[in-house]
């Protein structure tokens, strides 16, 4: 088993992978677990092709929370969300392309923590694994204790332990941006930002004008690159997702060209935000609860418009449960840093649980 410390006592963790597999060698992250020691009781299924945000599954059918089985657990890393949440693990592996660790954490009452690009990117460390848009993949963990982040992080990545950071500068969205966030998920926003301030940290609000194309550029880019990994396959996947697949085919050259100019333009702002902030605090999605058996077309782009700035710009995350510090169940935040300041970020996400 993988043995963290904390506190300066022992954790023996088993965790569960996201993505079922039947070949003969283990992914690079799975390896990774098995030499530091874990054991891996299981595998989880996940929303398919991991190109969704609710969990909802017409194969295996839909992902619901073992702590109250009318909620949907999110995705797309759904059945790894209900494997920690259950009890069977205390970590699972997850990807988070689009929000699929953040959102599912949030909802579920989770810690979760989102790798950044650069610390995803790379052959070696998607071997045994499956691409959906190498533009924004990258993988990360789900967990209960914000304080097992860095040691897990540790164990795969090996990302050094370092103190928490003082003294932080943390950016987060205004009204405007937050105006269909349901009330448990401002009332959420508001204790983790008083909790914050209490480290010390000076918050400050940000301008989240630039962000108004970032669910546009991400969709379109998500759904070419995903459309060129499953050429010929989109009828074996259900409607939603073969007419997405089929909607990034018809993306054309030029339009990707000025796609991929619009990215680099957001990343080149974010940059720039980073100049006058340390972390971002961003609500992972604007509602707490996803109902099963209920439409959830119209969730998707509600959410999505909270993740993708995150995933465009390649940034760690790390999502703060609300009932942490005594919020509604399923108000996660999330804590972003810059990119490859991973160490940092979860160290002081650690650090807010007393």
């Amino acid at each position: 088993m993988l043995r963290c410390s904390r506190d300066e006592h022992k954790l023996r963790l088993p965790l569960l992978p996201a993505t079922p597999s039947r070949g003969r060698k283990n992914s690079w992250v799975a390896q990774r677990l098995l030499d530091a020691g874990a054991i891996i009781p299981g595998k989880t299924h996940l929303h398919p092709l991991a190109y969704g945000i609710t969990g909802e599954n017409p194969d295996y059918g839909d992902c619901v929370q073992p702590r109250d089985s009318s909620l949907l657990t999110g995705g797309s890393s759904s059945g790894a969300a209900a494997s920690v949440q259950e009890g069977s693990a205390l970590a699972a592996i997850g990807t988070d392309t689009g929000g699929s660790i953040r959102v599912p954490a949030a909802l579920c009452g989770l810690a979760g923590y989102r790798a950044s690009h650069g610390v995803s990117h790379g052959e070696e460390r998607w071997s045994g694994a499956a691409h959906l848009a190498p533009s924004f993949d990258t993988l990360g963990l789900l967990f209960r204790d914000l304080r097992d982040g860095p040691a897990l992080a540790s164990a795969i990545y090996d990302i050094p332990s370092v103190p928490a950071p003082t003294q932080l500068r943390i950016g987060y969205v205004g009204d405007e941006f937050t105006h269909d966030c349901e009330p448990e998920v401002l009332s959420a926003f508001a204790a983790w930002k008083q909790r914050l301030t209490e480290r010390p940290a000076t918050l400050t609000p940000i301008d989240t004008t630039f962000w108004v194309d970032s669910l546009e550029i991400f969709a379109s880019i998500q759904a070419s690159e995903a459309a060129q990994l499953h050429r010929g396959h989109y009828q074996h996947f259900e409607r939603a997702i073969a007419e997405r697949l089929a909607w990034g085919a018809s993306i054309t050259t030029d339009q990707l060209r000025l796609l991929h100019r619009r990215l680099e333009d957001f990343r080149s702002k974010m940059s720039l935000l980073f100049r006058q902030v340390d972390l971002l605090l961003i609500p992972c999605a604007p509602v707490s609860k996803l109902f099963a058996g209920q439409d959830q077309s119209h969730v998707r782009q509600e959410i999505l418009r909270y993740t993708t700035p995150v995933s465009l710009a390649g940034l760690p995350a790390v999502t703060l449960a609300g009932e942490a510090i005594g919020a509604p169940f399923g108000t996660g935040m999330q804590l972003a840093a810059a990119p490859m300041q991973d160490g940092a970020l979860l160290s002081f996400a650690a650090s807010l649980i007393e």
